[in-house]
């Protein structure tokens, strides 16, 4: 990490601290792990840097330093993507908050489902609960500055050069990338204007949970919001399961992983996503194959912070050292 990185967090970071829980994982080894266009070439790099996607953060700041240690990161040439929840459950979310919003154009982070509760508690709609790790935020002398910052991050994040999309969560199989890219503007819109808090008061985990052309208003807007920062199952019509409880049912009312729905209008393109650390643990292992990379890997529940290098497919992943509060859920 460079020396103008260290000093802006007021933090030196030991690497030799590090060295023996920290492991790279090098897809030139698994084609089956490499993103698309992926050769194998371990080239040094060009003077445009590195573009790393870091999975939920999720306030855990001092585990994130030290993948970025390990990563030798340059905010002068590099660039970090993080697929959203860059707050709650972790011990220091204002610091990494304020850390990722200094970086400027060298970082880019899309909307998580706890980015948006943290916008949601700010601004009344909802009540943070004592199991949230928020109130430095909300308390802070910067918190506007902060939150204006959050609510213009957006909702799908597309760069056409190294051809990946990255969300927080999922998409229904009905869309395909332009429609999502239609759909997530009308939330990002709405939350980039005075008056969000309205947007926010009828946002969550609700109906309705099937995608219509047709659908209007508060109803169509949940919809979307759900799909990008809640999403992990649905049925092959499209039909959302938030929790996962359909997944058992046989037929077409059968729950799937959003990226395995057949026929998938996505999937022409690399999609990056976090929201989903028990996803291997629950049996589905290798999804690369199906033109996905999900990099939750549960760093504020003991797990790992997980980054993908998009040029050169290769993972870097360091054990986490920050645990979740003990109510924290998986």
């Amino acid at each position: 990490m460079s020396e103008a990185m260290s000093q802006g967090t007021g933090q030196v970071l030991d690497t030799a601290q590090i060295r023996d829980t920290a492991q790279v994982l090098d897809t030139a080894q698994d084609p089956g792990l490499a993103p698309d266009g992926y050769t194998g070439d371990a080239s040094p790099e060009t003077d445009a840097g590195a573009t790393y996607a870091i999975g939920d953060v999720q306030g855990c700041f001092d585990d994130l330093l030290r993948l970025l240690d390990r990563l030798d990161f340059d905010p002068a040439v590099d660039r970090l993507w993080f697929t959203g929840d860059l707050v709650n459950r972790g011990p220091n979310s204002l610091g990494l908050l304020r850390f990722v919003r200094s970086l400027g154009p060298a970082a880019i982070t899309v909307l998580g489902n706890h980015d948006l509760y943290l916008l949601a508690a700010a601004a009344g709609a909802w009540s943070a609960g004592r199991k949230d790790t928020l109130g430095g935020i909300l308390e802070a002398p910067d918190r506007e500055e902060l939150l204006f910052w959050l609510r213009h991050q957006p909702l799908l994040w597309h760069d056409e050069q190294l051809n990946f999309v990255m969300i927080h969560a999922g998409l229904p199989p009905q869309w395909d990338l332009a429609t999502a890219k239609a759909r997530a503007a009308e939330i990002e819109s709405l939350l980039q204007n005075p008056s969000h808090a309205e947007l926010l008061r009828e946002l969550g985990p609700g109906k309705p949970w099937r995608w219509r052309d047709d659908l209007q208003g508060w109803d169509r807007l949940r919809y979307i919001a759900n799909c990008f920062t809640q999403l992990r199952w649905c049925d092959a019509a499209g039909r959302l399961d938030l929790t996962g409880e359909r997944r058992r049912l046989k037929g077409a009312k059968r729950s799937l992983p959003w990226f395995l729905v057949p026929g998938r209008a996505s999937a022409t393109v690399p999609i990056l996503f976090g929201h989903w650390a028990g996803l291997e643990r629950e049996g589905h292992k290798r999804p690369e194959r199906h033109r996905v990379h999900p990099l939750d890997t549960g760093c504020a529940n003991r797990g790992h912070f997980t980054a993908l290098h998009l040029e050169k497919g290769h993972y870097t992943r360091v054990r986490c050292r920050n645990e979740a509060l003990p109510w924290a859920e998986a």
